[in-house]
C-alpha cells in the first residue's frame, strides 16, 4: 500500500499538481485500501476538520495578516534604514545589514516569503551596486529571510505547537537563541566574503542620522516587544499575541504613519484570505494524510526498518534532522511538518527528548529546506519577484546551507542554545 501511495503522489507531483492534489490522493487510496472502500469515508473527513479545530491555529491567519500590512507600509524600510545606519559603513556591513533586516522583520512578521519581498526587494538592488554578486545577494536574502521560521513569530513553531502539544509560547522562546547564533554565523560569513572581494563600504552615518533612523524604527521595533513581552509576562498566550499584533499592525500603517488607506483594506483582506484558505487546506489535508498512514502502521514499519528504537537521543535527533531536511527539499514545509511529526513521536517520547528542543531542530530543518534546491518554496518566491532563472537563484545557496546544517549539529551538541532562554522564562 505505501509503495503505491507513494508512486501515485511522485507522478503527480511530476505532472505539476500542487501539493494538497497528491496528498488527498495519497490518502484516499490509502483509506480505500485499509477500509476496503468508501463506506467510512465520513471518519476521514471527520480527521481532516479536526486538524483545523484547534484553538492556536487562528494565530496563523492574524499573523498573516499583520505582516500583509506591514510588507505594503513602512515597517520594512525603517527597520533597513535603521540597521543601515548603524553597520551600513563597515566592511560586509550592507550584506550584514540584509542579514540583520531580514531577522528584524521576520520577528515582526513571521513571514519568510514576506520578509523575501520587504527586504529583499530594496536592498538587492544596493547590494549589486556595491559589487556583490547576484548569486551571492539572492542565496543572502532567502537564507537570512528563512531565520524568520525560528524568530517568534514563527508559523512553523505554530503548526508543530497544534500537532505534538508542545507549548507554542515555549516553542517562541526556544527559537530566538537559535536563530540570532545563524544571524552571526551569515553575518562572519558576509565580512570574510566582502573582504575577499574587495568590496567598498556604505557612507558612514552621523550620530544624529542615527538618531532620527533609530526614532523613527522605533514603532516597528515593538512587534518583538509585543510578542515576547506579552507571552513571557504573561498578559497573554500566543494567539492572544497574534490579534494584538493586527491591531498594532493596523494603527501604526493606518493611523500613525498614514502609509496605507482604508481603501488597502480590501486588497490586504483578500490577499490574506488566500494565503489562509492555503494553508488550512494542506493543515486539513496533512493532518488526514497522517492519519492513514498511522492507522495502517506505516510509520512504525518505516521506523523498525531505519532501527530507530535502538538509537540513543542523538541518533534520533540526527535521523529526524536527516529526514525533515530531505523532506523540505520537495515538500511543503507545514505538510512535512503534518505528516512526519506524528511518525517521530514515539521516538522521541522514548528517548526522553525535550520536545521544545526537537520543535526547534525540526523547524530548523523547515527553514533550511525552504531555502534547498530542488524544490524549495523561497527559492520559487525569489523567482518570482526578482525575475531571474532558477539557476543563478540557487548558485550562492552552498555555503549558506552549510552554514545552516552546522547550525543544527551545534543544536543537538549544545541544547541550551535552545533552551537557556525557555527555561528562563518558564522553569
Amino acid at each position: 500500500m505505501a509503495t503505491i501511495m507513494m508512486l501515485v503522489m511522485i507522478g503527480l507531483l511530476l505532472l505539476g499538481f500542487p501539493m494538497m492534489v497528491p496528498l488527498i490522493t495519497g490518502a484516499v487510496i490509502g483509506f480505500v485500501m485499509t477500509f476496503d472502500g468508501f463506506s467510512q469515508m465520513g471518519t476521514f473527513v471527520q480527521q481532516m476538520m479536526g486538524g483545523i479545530r484547534p484553538a492556536s491555529l487562528i494565530a496563523v491567519p492574524m499573523f498573516i495578516l499583520a505582516a500583509d500590512i506591514m510588507t505594503r507600509g513602512q515597517s520594512a524600510d525603517r527597520l533597513i534604514n535603521m540597521v543601515m545606519a548603524f553597520i551600513g559603513h563597515v566592511k560586509g556591513g550592507l550584506a550584514i545589514s540584509t542579514a540583520t533586516s531580514c531577522t528584524l522583520f521576520g520577528a515582526v512578521s513571521g513571514s519568510t516569503q514576506a520578509t523575501v519581498v520587504a527586504v529583499g526587494s530594496p536592498l538587492r538592488p544596493k547590494l549589486l551596486k556595491a559589487g556583490y554578486s547576484d548569486p551571492f545577494s539572492l542565496a543572502l536574502i532567502i537564507n537570512s529571510s528563512d531565520i524568520a521560521f525560528l524568530i517568534p513569530p514563527s508559523i512553523g513553531f505554530i503548526i508543530y505547537g497544534v500537532i505534538s502539544e508542545t507549548s507554542i509560547a515555549e516553542l517562541f522562546i526556544a527559537g530566538i537563541g537559535p536563530g540570532l547564533m545563524i544571524l552571526v554565523m551569515f553575518s562572519i560569513y558576509c565580512l570574510i566574503y566582502a573582504r575577499v572581494n574587495n568590496l567598498p563600504t556604505e557612507e558612514k552615518s552621523t550620530w544624529r542620522q542615527r538618531g532620527v533612523a533609530m526614532r523613527e524604527a522605533l514603532w516597528p521595533l515593538f512587534f518583538p516587544v509585543i510578542i515576547v513581552g506579552g507571552i513571557y509576562g504573561g498578559i497573554f498566550s500566543p494567539t492572544e499575541a497574534a490579534a494584538v499584533c493586527v491591531l498594532y499592525a493596523f494603527l501604526l500603517e493606518f493611523v500613525v504613519f498614514r502609509s496605507l488607506k482604508l481603501a488597502d483594506i480590501y486588497r490586504i483582506a483578500k490577499s490574506t484570505g488566500l494565503i489562509t484558505a492555503v494553508v488550512f487546506i494542506l493543515v486539513a489535508v496533512g493532518t488526514g494524510f497522517s492519519w492513514i498512514i498511522s492507522f495502517a502502521q506505516i510509520p512504525q514499519a518505516i521506523l523498525d526498518a531505519v532501527g530507530i528504537s535502538d538509537m540513543g537521543p542523538v541518533g534520533v535527533m540526527i535521523t529526524i534532522c536527516v529526514a525533515f531536511f530531505i523532506a523540505c527539499m520537495f515538500v511543503d514545509p507545514i505538510v512535512v511538518i503534518l505528516v512526519l511529526t506524528p511518525i517521530f513521536a514515539p521516538a522521541i517520547a522514548s528517548s526522553g527528548i525535550d520536545p521544545v528542543l526537537v520543535g526547534v531542530l525540526i523547524t530548523l530543518q523547515v527553514a533550511i529546506g525552504s531555502a534547498t534546491p530542488p524544490f524549495g518554496c523561497d527559492i520559487f518566491t525569489a523567482i518570482a519577484i526578482f525575475k531571474r532563472p532558477y539557476l543563478e537563484v540557487i548558485r550562492g545557496t552552498p555555503p549558506f546551507v552549510i552554514m545552516l546544517i552546522s547550525a543544527a549539529g551545534l543544536l543537538i551538541a549544545f541544547p541550551q542554545i535552545a533552551l537557556f532562554l525557555r527555561d528562563l522564562a518558564f522553569r
